[in-house]
């Protein structure tokens, strides 16, 4: 392929020419196998079944197709695509405007939860081509009569999977009754489970069917490897990790917003040059860092999983997991930002002790033994800051001295009745400041679980015996929330807050059991503290959950104190009668409307 032409490879898909163009200032060269095989079907017209990994191209399988079939007229929208979450329905939208800048003309309107309706109501009220959304929104829409599905020619079902996951079926099956029927469907996802066929079956017309095979889970060319540590000595390790490591860029993966602001902070206070991308920056804000990155501005990225979603850069040789993701599939997507371009990478996972049973989940779907590796002690530390000194040093010398500077140092040594020597490590002295030549003192060795003490954050937690079905190793804790059915809390509201607002994916939230004022939810033992008290502010039908440690609740005012007995694990689901609705693990639901 020439230099020249490098969308000559999208060329031979029957894509306009302003998309060709769009795709070659964009930096395209050529499609992937998704890409090739879904265009020329998608442009014919036909139903579509889309079988791939997430991360393979998908977006563009079906947006370059639409956005070249698009009438110029605006009016009630002529595509609609539903993905399951937010920050999905968010990059998608981006995607399209991306492709679309040589569209003249061209409005989309990305439409989901959490997200104040008015400016949802205006973009709609002025007419889209393209509408973008998350099914629980998407039904407010069509239940108020703001969004009107008669003109739509296209409709896409991205991560179908993912869908059902989160318990978005029955509104999926209810938008698109809304449709005419008569409109082009395609369906993405990464399997096909019985539900997902189903849905095929009866909404699809005679569809075509691609389907790629899923990408080995791990890179050949990445060094793997993990550090045992309390959470509290994971600043110290991460800041010897990156002494002790020569790199380009370096993205660390950490799971909160807040952590990331935080660990970005302590980067930059150790003389490195950082910024952090979490889900709630602006995207104009997080162009202005991506493009800082690309333009070599700074070196460290810290990210969560969300805000790294279809980030394109080539520069990262390191990869920190800072938090251990609950997500295998996580794992692989995080280390896969290193080692592109047929260069190898190094990645490197904290984790604490009681983290050892996500680290064996990961071993078994990579299937590869990650190697345990020590924090770098003060020697070697200490040295690797000694040879950097000098390569400064050396580095000026080649630049040469002025004479005015030999008389200071003459002077200096003259009026002080010191010797050179003693001059020049009082220079050193000064000259390090706050970054040292000998470095603090070395981390304790991370504690085992049974010499951990009460009461400290790294100290057992007596875990209910809830476990998920799906992921049976992860050790489950019971909380407690303040929202239930009479606040109209359904499950899946629930699993849909913590898994947007926490970042705790769908299949890691285990029995959710409805009260009449209170449910309760099981989570993965050891959440970190700081993710505990974010988890306290997430509302639920407007009330915040206020989450404790089931049975350790704080005394309840007289008033609130109903003197029914407390839930029980082995009680039966019962109806709406007072009794406790109860969700099962292996179905979970999940919805932000």
């Amino acid at each position: 392929m020439s230099d020249s032409d490098p969308a000559t490879g999208f060329s031979a898909l029957g894509l306009p020419d302003f998309l060709l163009q769009t795709l070659s200032e964009l930096g395209y060269e050529a499609p992937s196998p998704i890409q090739a095989a879904s265009i020329p079907l998608f442009l014919t017209g036909a139903d579509l079944i889309g079988q791939a990994q997430t991360g393979t191209g998908k977006t563009a399988a079906f947006a370059l197709p639409i956005l070249a079939r698009l009438e110029q007229p605006q009016g009630p929208p002529q595509a609609l695509v539903l993905t399951p979450t937010r920050e999905l329905a968010i990059q998608v939208a981006e995607a399209f405007q991306r492709y679309a800048r040589h569209l003249q003309g061209f409005r989309i309107a990305p439409i989901y939860g959490g997200q104040d309706f008015r400016p949802q109501l205006k973009l709609l009220k002025q007419g889209v081509q393209v509408v973008v959304g998350t099914p629980g929104r998407l039904l407010d829409h069509l239940q108020r009569g703001s969004l009107d599905l008669s003109a739509v020619r296209t409709l896409v079902l991205d991560e179908a999977d993912e869908m059902l996951r989160m318990g978005f079926i029955e509104d999926v099956e209810a938008i698109l009754g809304h449709c005419s029927g008569d409109q082009q469907t395609a369906l993405f996802s990464a399997t096909m489970p019985a539900p997902i066929k189903r849905i095929a079956d009866r909404y699809l017309r005679q569809p075509e069917h691609v389907k790629i095979a899923a990408q080995s889970a791990t890179v050949d060319r990445i060094e793997q490897s993990y550090w045992l540590v309390d959470n509290r000595q994971k600043p110290e390790a991460l800041r010897r990790y990156l002494e002790t490591r020569s790199f380009d860029a370096v993205i660390v993966f950490v799971r909160t917003r807040d952590s990331a602001s935080e660990v970005a902070e302590k980067i930059n206070a150790w003389g490195y040059r950082a910024e952090a991308i979490h889900g709630a920056i602006n995207q104009n804000q997080r162009e202005k860092t991506i493009n800082g990155l690309k333009k070599n501005r700074f070196d460290v990225l810290v990210a969560t999983d969300v805000a790294a979603r279809g980030l394109d850069v080539d520069r990262f040789s390191h990869v920190v997991n800072y938090d251990i993701p609950y997500d295998s599939e996580s794992y692989v997507h995080r280390i896969g930002r290193t080692g592109r371009a047929g260069r190898s990478g190094e990645a490197v996972l904290f984790i604490t002790q009681r983290e050892n049973r996500l680290l064996k989940t990961i071993e078994r779907h990579i299937q590869q033994k990650i190697q345990r590796a020590q924090i770098p002690n003060n020697d070697m530390v200490q040295q690797q800051r000694i040879d950097r000194f000098k390569q400064q040093v050396a580095e000026q010398v080649g630049t040469g001295t002025s004479p005015l500077i030999h008389s200071v140092v003459e002077q200096c040594c003259h009026d002080l009745e010191i010797e050179p020597e003693t001059l020049a490590a009082a220079l050193i002295t000064m000259l390090q400041g706050e970054h040292p030549l000998e470095p603090a003192a070395e981390p304790a060795p991370a504690r085992t679980r049974s010499d951990s003490s009460s009461g400290d954050d790294e100290s057992p937690i007596d875990p209910t015996p809830g476990k998920l079905a799906e992921h049976p190793d992860v050790e489950m804790e019971r909380f407690r929330i303040e929202v239930g059915r009479k606040q109209g809390a359904k499950p899946k509201d629930i699993v849909g807050a913590i898994a947007n607002e926490a970042g705790i994916e769908s299949p890691f939230i285990g029995d959710i059991i409805l009260r009449a004022d209170y449910s309760t939810v099981d989570l993965p033992a050891g959440m970190p503290k700081e993710l505990f008290h974010q988890m306290k502010k997430i509302r639920v039908r407007g009330q915040p959950l206020r989450m404790t440690r089931f049975g350790k609740e704080p005394p309840q005012p007289a008033a609130a104190r109903s003197g029914k007995k407390p839930p029980t694990t082995a009680r039966k689901p019962g109806k709406a009668d007072g009794k406790a609705s109860h969700r099962k693990a292996k179905a979970p639901g999940k919805r932000k409307r």
